[in-house]
């Protein structure tokens, strides 16, 4: 009599995903595509605002009307007034693109994006390395002198090709594993926020007269709004006629196509949070889920009547909050283990002994970067959000 066939075992359940990945690859991870998106969206914004003020350099206080916006946008206004003296295209220009002494400058998020991809060098893909390494060292030999010599326009545009390379390469060489998905829920957290920024600019605009209001500045306006989200051809796809300022939000805020928008960046983060913290269910059991499906829920019912019932600013303030609190939760959660911390905190101060010539310790807990074993400071990974 044959023996009987072996019954298969069942195989052993996985860890919960949130605590298969070590925290600090995911800190990285999260912080690199972040940066390298919040560079893209202040080069673009920087680059419109050039354009807007050479079409319409004829029209008295179209200037400080222009660049003051970009920096209350920011929420970097006291740094600014702390180190210049009134917006103009120079000052505003060196502050969001070369001034390290603002962390959401362009030159600090890249620098910040390269070194949380060196942490994490061997999760990524060479292809991924070589083109933020490349970013870097352009950045380096650029200055606001060179720049406005050379042309704004080019330096800009260079930046936002060399963001679309990395997330494209991001997207044809990475495994869709938990590194994925942190890489995508940072992505579509940056670019959901900058997008509320952008519609925040033309609330701070002040017209010169309320006869501007539906003119051609204030066409103008808005249709810089829509190209600063890289939003213009898809907006007249969508709408064909004019451009109106009610359609213009309507589109970056509701759109449920277009991947800049409010509704369709809120909705990725969502499905992304959901995996990162195991929310299979139907009720989502932490806060960070629960506020994110609210603010979904919000976007899929209210009309752009309601937004502008509520005012725009005050809906725009309430989506950053959100966010930012979204944010906290989720980096609180899986980035950093109080384990991992203490050992941080050690090869810290290691590091600080071996660079001062007080200790010329090389035991375990040292870690090496180059294969995930450090973690990025927590000053490039913990900004405003």
């Amino acid at each position: 009599m044959p023996p009987a066939a072996k019954t298969p075992s069942t195989p052993p359940l996985l860890r919960p995903q949130a605590t298969i990945m070590l925290s600090r690859v995911a800190h990285s991870l999260y912080w690199m595509s972040r940066y390298i998106e919040r560079a893209e969206n202040v080069a673009r914004l920087l680059d419109v605002n050039l354009q807007f003020l050479s079409d319409f350099q004829d029209v008295s206080s179209v200037e400080q009307n222009t660049w003051g916006p970009l920096i209350l946008s920011s929420g970097q206004e006291e740094l600014f007034g702390k180190y210049y003296e009134a917006p103009d295209s120079r000052t505003v220009t060196e502050f969001l693109a070369f001034d390290l002494r603002n962390p959401d400058s362009i030159l600090a998020c890249v620098y910040a994006a390269r070194e949380n991809a060196r942490m994490v060098r061997d999760q990524i893909s060479l292809e991924m390395w070589e083109t933020i390494n490349e970013l870097y060292l352009l950045l380096k030999e650029q200055n606001t002198t060179a720049v406005w010599e050379a042309g704004p326009q080019e330096f800009f545009a260079k930046i936002n090709r060399a963001s679309h390379l990395f997330q494209g390469l991001t997207a044809s060489t990475y495994s869709r594993s938990e590194g994925w998905e942190f890489i995508e829920f940072g992505k579509y957290l940056e670019r959901a926020d900058k997008t509320t920024r952008i519609l925040d600019v033309k609330y701070h605009i002040l017209l010169p007269s309320a006869t501007d209001v539906g003119g051609a500045l204030d066409t103008a306006q808005w249709q810089a709004v829509l190209r600063s989200a890289s939003a213009l051809e898809a907006y007249r796809r969508y709408y064909v006629r004019e451009i109106l300022a009610w359609k213009a939000a309507e589109f970056l805020i509701f759109s449920d196509s277009f991947p800049r928008s409010l509704h369709f960046c809120v909705l990725q983060v969502d499905d992304f949070l959901r995996r990162i913290l195991g929310e299979s269910g139907t009720r989502p059991r932490s806060a960070a889920a629960r506020a994110s499906r609210r603010l979904l829920a919000d976007l899929q019912s209210l009309t752009i009547t309601d937004v502008l019932n509520q005012g725009l600013h005050e809906f725009l303030m309430d989506i950053q909050s959100t966010l930012a609190s979204i944010s906290d939760e989720v980096a609180a959660t899986t980035m950093f283990y109080p384990a991992e911390s203490v050992l941080e905190d050690q090869q810290q101060q290691q590091q600080q002994a071996r660079e001062t010539g007080g200790a010329g310790s090389t035991g375990p807990g040292t870690g090496s970067s180059e294969h995930g074993g450090g973690t990025a400071p927590r000053a490039n990974g913990t900004p405003p959000v």
